[in-house]
């Protein structure tokens, strides 16, 4: 069980993709995370350094100045295009349906993703929906158990009597 419909090369806030898993129907769609951090801020090995004590070590031996400037210039590029909003921070949020009802608009999700990325086809996008779908569908599972339980008594609708 796996989305076969994968997100586009380069996608924007609400698109989604969506897989029939028996009587559910699920959703994945990408969401605007909020979180107003920057990259270097998110990553603490995000710049490039010399000094063997910092997270963006670039390690010594040969080639080490060649390496680091190249380093260097790509945490550049990636900064530029983040503040250019080529590429944002996103949510990936599974929702699950049957026949078009919605079970939960929520039942699953991953935050601070990129969405694209410099140098990036989003192929990693469908690859978290395929992570989350099974935990979505233990979701809808016990959403769906819940919604019975309130209103139905042997697949009928509870009436007032009945309850």
């Amino acid at each position: 069980m796996s989305f076969l419909e994968k997100f586009q090369t380069y996608v924007c806030l609400g698109d989604s993709i969506s897989v029939d898993v028996g009587d559910y129907t699920v959703t994945a769609r990408i969401a605007h995370d909020d979180t107003p951090d920057k990259p270097d801020e998110r990553d603490c090995g995000f710049w490039p350094s010399l000094d063997p004590n910092a997270a963006g070590y670039i390690g010594d031996g040969n080639g080490w100045r060649k390496r680091f400037e190249e380093q260097q210039a790509k945490a550049e590029s990636v900064m530029a295009a983040w503040l250019n909003d080529e590429w944002v921070y996103c949510g990936i949020v599974l929702s699950v349906s049957i026949d078009g009802t919605e079970i939960t608009d929520h039942a699953a999700s991953l935050w601070g993703i990129e969405a694209n990325y410099t140098d990036s086809d989003n192929s990693y996008l469908t690859q978290v929906a395929n992570e989350l779908l099974p935990e979505a569908l233990d979701a809808a599972k016990a959403e769906r158990e819940r919604l019975c339980a309130l209103f139905c008594t042997k697949g009928r609708l509870r009436t007032e009597s009945a309850a």
